[in-house]
Order: C-alpha cells, then structure tokens, then sequence
C-alpha cells in the first residue's frame, strides 16, 4: 500500500510532539514495524531539533515542511527550510565515536545517525530552501 504525509510546523521546539504524534498515526495507519516508526521518529526529531536551533538567526517563525511517501519496499522523507544554507552531510563535524560518553561534548551525534539509520540521504539547495531527501529500505 502506498500513502503519503505532508506536514508543516514551525520552528519551535514545542511543535516537534506534534509531528512525533502525526508520524506516530501515519505508521499505525501504514502498519510500520515499531522500529521503523521509531527510527523516523527518532531522525526527523534529530533534524527538527537542528533546525530550530540552528537554521536561522532572526528570531521570526519559520517553516518546516515534512513530506514521507510510505510504499511496500520504502519510505521517502523529504524535510524543508528556508534556514541559512546548511548541507548537513558534509558540513556536520564528524562526532566524536571514541571518547567515553563523560568525556563527550553534548550533541554532535544527530547528523551521526540520520546516517546510521536511512539508507540513503541527499541534499541539496532549491529555491532557497535546504531540502534533504531520506530514504529507508523496508524488509519484505
């Protein structure tokens, strides 16, 4: 079965349950297996978080739009914003993996695994927006 998600919130951390709770329906609805759903869930919060953090300096409210296109073999999550320009998959420092987590700085390891857990992660810069396409494999 094939469906699709398309959401905007704005960039406040306050509208991440909402799209937690949207995804959280539409995996129900699509009958994800609890990992996959979890493993969404847990990257678009990941880059949510950057982006309200991170993409603008402005102080305004700005848009983050989600769109997740769920078929029988795979998913494709597309995020958009019109944040400073901003490739995440090659201007994100490597983090530190090595170090014992009391030695660690704090965060650094979300860009880590969006890589970890997508199967395949593109980005690119288009009509001033970031839009970084995700796509995970399901197991038949």
């Amino acid at each position: 079965m094939s469906a699709a998600l398309s959401l905007r919130i704005e960039t406040r951390l306050d509208e991440l349950p909402r799209l937690d709770a949207a995804v959280e329906d539409f995996a129900q609805g699509q009958a994800w297996p609890p990992d996959l759903a979890f493993q969404v869930k847990l990257v678009l919060e990941e880059l949510g978080v950057n982006i309200v953090n991170h993409a603008h300096d402005d102080g305004a409210l700005h848009e983050i739009e989600i769109k997740i296109a769920s078929a029988a073999d795979m998913l494709t999550i597309e995020i958009a914003d019109d944040g400073r320009p901003f490739d995440p998959l090659t201007e994100a420092p490597e983090p530190d993996l090595d170090s014992t987590i009391e030695d660690r700085p704090i965060g650094g390891l979300g860009i880590h695994l969006v890589r970890t857990m997508m199967d395949e992660a593109r980005y690119r810069r288009e009509e001033g927006k970031n839009r970084l396409t995700l796509v995970k494999r399901r197991d038949q």
